[in-house]
């Protein structure tokens, strides 16, 4: 349904090394990068995080960046316990332990991570 999707951060270089760090237990990678503007992805960008003013937003727009919520689609619980584990080596803020949310569906298994700007950043494995 969706292409891509744009993060706002306060720092691009911290913000970069972060996600390079974390998304990489995903085999998720950078892969374009213009200025203070990179998108990650597999095979074609569809994550991108700036600093800056886009085209379409005014620089009093990013004085305060209103965290916003990703999860990432893994294929195995191991790899949603792997991500939760580089996020919080890449400097990342725990904000739910890798497990079981039944409240969501059986077999929902997630990890939640604050990012430096404080995005709620999830991994998730819908299934065994």
């Amino acid at each position: 349904m969706l292409d891509h999707v744009t993060f706002s951060v306060r720092d691009y270089a911290v913000s970069r090394a972060f996600y390079e760090k974390a998304l990489a237990s995903l085999g998720i990678k950078l892969l374009r990068e213009y200025g203070q503007f990179g998108g990650f992805g597999r095979t074609k960008p569809e994550f991108w995080i700036a600093q800056g003013p886009a085209s379409y937003q005014q620089p009093e727009h990013l004085q305060t960046i209103t965290p916003v919520h990703v999860c990432f689609a893994t294929a195995s619980r191991a790899e949603v316990d792997t991500f939760h584990r580089a996020a919080l080596d890449a400097g990342g803020k725990d904000f739910g332990a890798p497990g079981l949310r039944p409240e969501y569906h059986p077999g929902y298994y997630g990890a939640f991570i604050l990012d430096p700007d404080g995005h709620n950043v999830e991994a998730v494995c819908h299934g065994g």
